[in-house]
């Protein structure tokens, strides 16, 4: 099964998953693609959108510095 990432359409709009009647987050999460989530994108409740960029992570040693 795949996965994409999806997002509510609209800001304040409650979508929410199958398994535990969780909301899916505002910003988005990643979902298994089954007919659940194509049912939620055919009535225009979610969007697939691109996931948020993870940032680097920080720390560690930094070249030139003692």
């Amino acid at each position: 099964m795949s996965k994409k990432f999806v997002k509510p359409a609209r800001k304040g709009l409650v979508v929410r998953r199958p398994n535990n009647g969780r909301p899916l987050p505002e910003d988005g999460d990643w979902v298994n693609w089954d007919s659940y989530w194509m049912r939620r994108k055919a009535e225009g409740s979610v969007v697939e959108a691109r996931p948020p960029k993870k940032k680097p992570a920080s720390g560690g040693n930094k070249e030139g510095s003692e």
